[in-house]
Order: C-alpha cells, then structure tokens, then sequence
C-alpha cells in the first residue's frame, strides 16, 4: 500500500483529494499548514523523514492573486520557498512529489494551445512565484510531476463558482471580462486525474511538466453566464473588456493549455468544462 503526504488539505483540492481518499486503499495523510508549515525547511525534511511517504502531493498554494502584489513575501514563502522545501526534502527521503501550478506562468500574447516547453513570462507576482517554485523543484529533484492547471473551482473553499452565484443572488446585474481567455478546471476532476497518477509503477520515467484543464475554451464572461445558467438564476450578465476592470494583478488574455502530453502519457480522459461546471452546481445545489 502506497503512503501519500496531502499538502494544503484545507484547500479546494486538498478537500476534492479529500473526498476520494474515502474510496481508496491509499494510506493517505492529510496535512494542513498548522501540522505541516511547508515554509519551515527543517521541519519539513523531520515530517518526510520520519513518516516514510512514498508521494507527496503538494496542494498548498498562495492564490490570492490581486492581495499577491502586496503580499510578495508571503507569496513567495509559499508558492517558491515552500515548493523548494518540499522538493529537497522528496530528494532526501526518497519521495516523489506531485506538484500543482499555473497557468498563470505564460503572459498570454500566443493565440496558439500552450504546450509545456513554450516560453514562460510571468505577468504578476502571483504567477512569477509559481514559476519560481517550478524551477526550484526542477533543481532539487528528478522524481517530479508538475501539474499546471487554470481556472480552478470546486464546491469546496471560495473560488469564481461561488462568487457568481452570491452575487446574482445579491445584484440586479453583473459585468464580467469577456476578453481573457482560458479553461476552467474543476478541483474534483484534478483530483481524480492526481488519483490516477499515484498507483502507477516507476513515476519517475514521467518526471516533467504536464498541462491539465477541463476541455474546452471558456471567457470568464462565458464561465459567469453558463453558472447563472446551470443554477437556475435570471440575474442579467453584461460582458465588458480588461480595461473596464482594473485589477492590481495583469492576468493573461489567452491561457488556453494544450492536454494532449497528459493524455498520451497517461491515457486520461479529461471532461468538458461545462459537463464538470453542471456536476459542481448541483453538488452545491
């Protein structure tokens, strides 16, 4: 039986991998900041060390991404020195850690599907960190899957889905970007492709960045109309431009990633992000 160390367990992810732990013959551990601070080196390398996992899956992330302009070393803490932390400790124990990034590291000028290998370009602290903790756990091992992933929601935590639905409950109309392009994800859907990922043999023949989003192409604009939609609201949704909305964060305008090396690696077959969307709504429901 595999030993995994969850990460973040409080998190939108951390609580979808949650959910499935109930089902599995995985030993899983579920770790939130108070018993496993992953900025604390040391203490991370004794928690490794001592409880013999053979996965880590890193789940604890900084996402704040506007609060993140402000809070640069605090979102640095986590996203980079946390990432590194972890990465060295998976070295010494002999551990191999899954790692969940962003699409925010890429500026969004490509009108193209993002592969793993093109350029990456950071347009906020929030993605720069990211990019940083990519990079150090790069350098400190070769047992690694880093998972970058878009848009992310869940009927767990605060995220878009929510967010939406509370404020067509309290506005007579919404305005909402339709000019920044992406795929959203559904936590559970990336839970259960990191589930899939954990009973395979020799992971460390997969060491490398992989894409993961639900399928499919969404503005936000087009994300807020079909939540309305899916939960049974009338709330009228204006669709405006990024200038019209200023926000301390510059996000990309095209982050639309290509599944096509996750899928042929592993052999996953991913959703379509409205199918996921209506599975969430009537969870929530």
């Amino acid at each position: 039986m595999k030993k995994v160390l969850v990460t973040g367990a409080n998190g939108q992810l951390g609580s979808e991998m949650a959910c499935l732990a109930q089902a599995s013959d995985v030993a899983f551990v579920f770790a939130n900041r108070q018993l496993l601070d992953i900025t604390d080196a040391a203490s991370v390398q004794r928690f490794l060390l001592q409880h013999h996992f053979d996965i880590v899956v890193n789940c604890a992330a900084y996402t704040a991404v506007d609060k993140a302009e402000l809070e640069q070393t605090e979102c640095f803490a986590i996203n980079a020195i946390g990432a590194k932390n972890l990465a060295e400790a998976c070295a010494l124990s002999n551990t191999f850690l899954i790692h969940v990034s962003t699409d925010f590291v890429f500026d969004g000028t490509s009108p193209l599907l993002l592969n793993e290998d093109d350029e990456v370009h950071p347009l906020s602290v929030y993605g720069a960190s990211k990019l940083a903790g990519e990079r150090a756990i790069a350098a400190a091992t070769n047992a690694y899957i880093i998972i970058r992933t878009s848009w992310l929601y869940s009927s767990f935590g605060s995220n878009f889905v929510k967010t939406i639905l509370r404020l067509c409950a309290e506005k007579q109309s919404l305005s909402i970007i339709a000019d920044q392009i992406g795929t959203p994800t559904y936590a559970a859907d990336l839970a259960g492709f990191i589930a899939h990922l954990i009973p395979i043999d020799h992971l460390q023949q997969h060491t490398g960045v992989y894409h993961f989003s639900n399928e499919g192409v969404a503005s936000w604009y087009d994300f807020a109309i079909s939540i309305r939609d899916f939960a049974g609201l009338e709330t009228p949704i204006l669709p405006i431009e990024t200038y019209q909305y200023p926000t301390p964060a510059t996000r990309p305008r095209f982050s639309v990633m290509n599944k096509k090396k996750v899928k042929e690696t592993f052999g996953f077959s991913i959703p379509y992000w409205r199918d996921s969307l209506a599975n969430c709504i009537q969870k929530l429901k």
